[in-house]
């Protein structure tokens, strides 16, 4: 039979990622049940494309609601392609972005970039150190490790963060090639699958526990209401 060539690699990177990152995925799956038992937060961000992961976390049905997505328009592809990309490049505006989300100490601050070089999630991830935050990192190391930083640090995002996920795409996020082209970008679909990975792992953890789950029910679902859970968390997330 026949085979899609991004199907396998894909198959492939899925693989890589369960052999090398599951330790960290049980590590941080015990972090995210502490902060959901003790309620507080978990703030998560990204850039450009990155910031799909992020609002894969945020109010979807089977996600967990103590999650607020810093989804800031001018770095997320909807003021403009060409201007976010200019954009996230810009230091100082990571700053002005935190004033505008409550972020407390005990929190912790998840931040996806695949290239981990760009100003914002730099800075941002800075800032949540300066603050006190513990800080998670999804990156392509390869890619990270192969490229210089555009923040005045010289720091990179896995420099900064106290636990590091590699994505395990290559440089330049894409797995085939046709005629010299690349195309086939694999880091949505890892860092989906770590987070996701997470969420069901920490829920496990404090079901064991006898730990209610602030869970979001399905909205297509009849008989789910969210309404208790938007209510809890209505002054403490901004896009709610």
């Amino acid at each position: 039979m026949s085979t899609i060539k991004y199907f396998s690699e894909i198959k492939k990177l899925i693989e890589t990622i369960e052999d090398t990152q599951l330790d960290k995925i049980k590590e941080a799956a015990n972090i995210f049940a502490k902060i959901i038992e003790e309620d507080k937060l978990i703030h998560v961000m990204g850039t450009g494309h990155s910031h799909m992961i992020a609002e894969e976390l945020f109010v979807r049905a089977g996600g967990i609601a103590p999650v607020n997505a810093i989804l800031d328009e001018n770095i997320i592809l909807t003021a403009g392609a060409r201007k976010s990309s200019k954009l996230e490049k810009l230091e100082g505006l990571a700053e002005i972005i935190w004033d505008e989300h409550k972020i407390c100490k005990d929190d912790i601050m998840l931040i996806i970039s695949n290239s981990g070089r760009n100003s914002v999630p730099i800075e941002m991830a800075l800032k949540a150190k300066e603050e006190g935050l513990y800080l998670i990192a999804i990156t392509s190391l390869e890619h990270s490790k192969n490229s210089k930083s555009r923040h005045s640090s010289g720091k990179k995002l896995y420099q900064i963060a106290d636990l590091v996920f590699d994505n395990c795409v290559p440089k330049g996020d894409s797995l085939v090639e046709f005629d010299g082209v690349k195309s086939g970008p694999g880091s949505t679909i890892t860092g989906v699958i770590i987070v996701n990975s997470i969420i069901a792992e920490s829920l496990k953890i404090l079901s064991d526990k006898g730990i209610p789950l602030p869970v979001y029910g399905s909205q297509n679902v009849d008989g789910y209401d969210n309404e208790s859970l938007f209510k809890k968390y209505d002054n403490r997330i901004k896009y709610l």
